[in-house]
């Protein structure tokens, strides 16, 4: 005998599909209870991954990947309106660089009430002896400029996030995940996915959140959309 049995996850939303041919004596048990398809297929998940506010060295137009310096005070606004986005959204895990700039945003989203882990590996672009100069001395393509002065290359930082927030995604507990990181860092991560050049057009404003959903089958991200709080 044939049966068709859906695979229900805790959303309501039906994931897989199968056909079974069972013997007659296990229609009771099929018609009684309801059969769990352990794991299913497609799986969706949540990742907020969002730039860090604006900084004394933003103001100052200093290139800063591994170098750090304080949020203004128009950057601690930043934070705290782009808190309201969060509101109605029911985070259970957040993870911020291990960068200050980073930190102190995440901890403002949040109003300190949620532990958060610092994560080497959502860190911002590694820009060498660069670190720290004026931003007119950035070149035109900085793939791998910076890689013969000690720091990254574009894809280097790509394989890095990609790498760390797949970890993040991967952990059974963690459906809805803020991850709070740096612009060229974000980009970079979003060209794993598809072309950045529309986003980046509109500019990665402090505080932006890029909002994608995460694949558990496929171990991908989709891009959902990008807040920028009128900034």
């Amino acid at each position: 005998m044939a049966y068709h049995i859906s695979h229900m996850y805790e959303s309501g939303e039906y994931a897989q599909t199968l056909y079974v041919d069972l013997p007659p004596e296990a229609s009771s048990i099929i018609d009684m209870h309801t059969l769990h398809i352990p794991g299913g297929t497609h799986m969706k998940k949540t990742l907020y991954l969002m730039r860090h506010g604006q900084t004394l060295f933003n103001v100052r137009r200093k290139i800063q990947g591994a170098c750090d310096s304080p949020l203004t005070e128009l950057g601690i606004q930043q934070a705290g309106i782009a808190s309201a986005y969060f509101d109605d959204i029911d985070l259970d895990h957040a993870y911020s660089s291990t960068a200050e700039r980073a930190c102190d945003t995440l901890e403002i989203v949040t109003s300190e009430l949620m532990p958060y882990q610092r994560l080497k590996g959502l860190k911002e672009m590694h820009f060498g002896t660069f670190e720290g100069e004026s931003e007119d001395l950035n070149p035109k393509d900085k793939s791998t400029f910076f890689v013969q002065y000690g720091g990254e290359s574009g894809d280097q930082v790509k394989e890095r996030m990609v790498r760390t927030c797949t970890e993040i995604m991967e952990q059974d507990d963690h459906k809805t995940v803020l991850a709070v990181s740096h612009a060229g860092a974000c980009i970079h991560f979003l060209r794993a996915w598809q072309d950045p050049h529309d986003v980046m057009k509109d500019g990665i404003t402090n505080c932006c959140v890029f909002k994608y959903e995460y694949d558990v089958e496929e171990k991908t991200f989709v891009l959902l959309g990008v807040e920028r709080h009128g900034f």
